[in-house]
């Protein structure tokens, strides 16, 4: 998210932003994987549009060169702001992403966009491509332009699922903005449509919405070539100006995934994750936000910005976090 007092600690010049040194503590975390992807929950309108925060966001497209140097290869939009500044807004965050060669999903140009069966191939993995939205915080779009925003429809979801069958994927990848807002525990909604989903043959559900984190957890299936299909509800809040606890953390999700030739099937062969905190405040170089790992150890030395306060905070969202996803439950899909 970019809130306005981000932006403004960004600010260099008049018109001119650097979002970099937001990144540059968790960089590497970011840039050692194969694929690295997450939510993009702003417009980037660029140009002489007036920048803005909550509620109606627009950002300097400067974001994106931090998200790009940070490396992140793909952000999905489809999220409950994509609908801010209405459809130029949508048509401009597109434009934008792309022409920093980052992929992109959940927002669309046209219906054929929309239709389009997304696959991205990694690694000799081929993997499926979906996301959706809950909604658009009521800023709905016209009939004729609601293939623009992908939106959570049972239906929908399962016509897409049931697409790739025609493709050799080794894992259907789904992105999902939903639950309810600083709840720490996922709804009795999410939880429905999350076995819904693997019902329908998903794999890998990675969710946000709620703006602090939710648990991971597995479901046994029976559909595609993973046995046992792994969600995150939430992943809390990687970069805002939301300051109070829980939603000044997130996670740095790391999945590994493993396939035998041999008998043609895919498995998660390693679940790792680094939660992650947001530091507001001064440094030598001004005031700055800073994601910064909240494991200790990671920080070798500790920033001397870090002060006592922010150093409790720090240990405090750690703590919370492992708290959090402690322990991974397998459930068993019944019908």
């Amino acid at each position: 998210m970019c809130h306005s007092p981000q932006f403004e600690f960004a600010r260099i010049g008049k018109n001119s932003f650097d979002f970099k040194p937001a990144f540059r503590e968790i960089k590497k975390f970011l840039s050692k994987s194969d694929f690295t992807f997450g939510n993009l929950e702003t417009v980037i309108l660029g140009g002489n549009e007036k920048l803005s925060g909550y509620p109606l966001f627009n950002s300097p497209p400067e974001l994106l060169d931090a998200v790009k140097d940070a490396g992140i290869d793909f952000l999905f939009t489809s999220n409950n702001h994509c609908n801010d500044k209405g459809i130029r807004g949508i048509e401009n965050t597109i434009n934008h992403i792309r022409e920093r060669g980052i992929g992109q999903h959940g927002t669309f140009l046209s219906k054929s966009n929309r239709d389009s069966s997304l696959i991205i191939s990694i690694n000799e993995f081929n993997i499926g491509i979906l996301s959706y939205t809950y909604g658009l915080n009521g800023n709905y779009l016209p009939k004729e332009k609601i293939y623009m925003a992908s939106l959570i429809d049972t239906n929908q979801v399962k016509f897409d699922i049931d697409k790739f069958s025609q493709h050799k994927l080794d894992c259907i990848l789904i992105y999902y903005h939903f639950g309810n807002e600083y709840s720490r525990k996922p709804s009795n909604y999410q939880k429905e449509l999350v076995k819904k989903t693997f019902e329908y043959g998903a794999d890998i559900i990675i969710a946000s919405h709620p703006h602090v984190i939710q648990p991971f957890e597995y479901f046994i299936k029976d559909k595609g070539k993973m046995d046992k299909g792994f969600v995150a509800y939430s992943l809390g809040n990687f970069i805002s100006n939301q300051r109070w606890r829980y939603s000044d953390s997130g996670i740095i999700l790391d999945l590994q995934l493993t396939k035998s030739t041999l008998t043609d099937s895919v498995w998660i062969s390693k679940v790792d994750f680094t939660p992650t905190w947001v530091f507001k405040g001064k440094t030598s170089n001004g005031n700055e936000f800073i994601i910064l790992p909240s494991d200790t150890s990671k920080l070798n030395p500790i920033p001397n910005f870090i002060q006592k306060e922010d150093l409790f905070r720090l240990n405090q969202s750690f703590n919370d976090a492992h708290n959090i996803i402690k322990n991974i439950k397998a459930t068993k899909i019944s019908k």
